[in-house]
């Protein structure tokens, strides 16, 4: 595997270091999800995204969903379950249960607006919610007549 070098990029720039820490955790797989939980990521709108989680053997209770500085953090842990349970002795276990935590950077002005967990998949839904004071607004241009001044003059008293 081949690693990509950016510190030359970076000498020459100051404050890019949010960019630097996004590009070098691209580069690398993190090692200990080892891709567990699989995902996908869907755009449903033209400002609407959903991230689908595969959970299997995962309840309501036992997944934590937490946004904190632009990343989204979807953790799971299930419960030890005891043989008083009544769940048994497996012959084979191939459902995974093992604890996870799967982090998601966010783009600026994106909001988690809910999540669903139905048939073993978790779905994360975000909107992107632009605020008034930057979206694009139009100027309109007058056709060279000025407005009359609603200025008043104060008049001036002599000393």
């Amino acid at each position: 595997m081949t690693t990509l070098d950016l510190t030359p990029l970076f000498r020459s720039t100051v404050g890019f270091d949010r960019l630097h820490r996004m590009l070098e955790s691209a580069t690398r797989m993190d090692a200990a999800s080892g891709g567990y939980p699989p995902y996908n990521i869907e755009r449903t709108g033209e400002d609407a995204y959903r991230i689908v989680l595969a959970v299997a053997g995962f309840g309501e209770g036992d997944l934590n969903l937490e946004v904190e500085h632009g990343v989204l953090t979807v953790t799971g842990q299930i419960a030890e379950k005891t043989e008083e349970g009544g769940e048994g002795t497996f012959l084979h276990r191939g459902i995974a249960g093992r604890a996870f935590e799967r982090r998601f950077q966010l783009a600026e002005h994106i909001e988690v607006t809910g999540a669903d967990l139905e048939n073993g998949l978790l779905s994360i839904d975000l909107v992107r919610e632009v605020p008034e004071a930057l979206k694009p607004r139009t100027i309109e241009i007058a056709n060279g007549k000025k407005a009359p001044s609603t200025a008043k003059a104060i008049e001036k008293k002599a000393a």
